[in-house]
């Protein structure tokens, strides 16, 4: 079984943008929307003020709450890593899921169905990673399987501090930000 997931350093993001380009031109995403974008953070007071610049996009939660909020099982886990998935076909357009997303991760599509991130599960049941991590020029962006004990994601991890986004959610992301 894999877990799929993210881990970015966000001393690395230069906040580029090159990620959000990846992914609307891999992922044909209409203008002026988008699946993943760049969030600045200032941490601190005067004169020890310290800014995170870090990309963002769907979490793929352990505990989605968009998933059990769908009504139609358009949102749904994928068999593969546990990516959460919308079937465009099946998706009613009723923003449920929008409303029980904390991450702001999903918007309507101009066709009516909910689209968001899918870590580009088309590229990597084809061994390739997400558009957004094969074209970052920093490297901040890592992806892998958090159950394999051994990969590149569990390593980042066991070697500097790291944090969720909204941890007090309870979703149990799996995105991780290197600090």
């Amino acid at each position: 079984m894999a877990r799929y997931g993210m881990v970015i350093d966000t001393l690395k993001c230069v906040g580029c943008q090159d990620c959000v380009i990846a992914c609307e031109a891999e992922n044909n995403v209409p203008e002026g929307f988008c699946r993943d974008w760049i969030t600045t953070e200032a941490k601190g007071k005067f004169p020890t003020i310290q800014l995170e610049i870090r990309t963002e996009r769907c979490n793929h939660c352990t505990d989605a709450p968009c998933v059990s909020a769908c009504p139609t099982g358009a949102s749904h886990y994928h068999d593969i890593g546990g990516v959460v998935l919308v079937t465009k076909n099946e998706c009613i357009g009723c923003k449920a899921c929008i409303a029980s997303c904390p991450y702001d991760a999903r918007y309507v599509h101009p066709e009516g169905y909910v689209d968001k991130c899918t870590f580009c599960i088309h590229r990597v049941e084809k061994g390739q990673d997400p558009a957004c991590v094969s074209v970052c020029p920093t490297y901040c962006m890592t992806f892998g399987d958090f159950d394999d004990p051994t990969s590149e994601v569990n390593k980042l991890l066991n070697s500097r501090r790291y944090h969720s986004l909204l941890p007090e959610a309870g979703t149990k992301p799996h995105i991780y930000y290197l600090t």
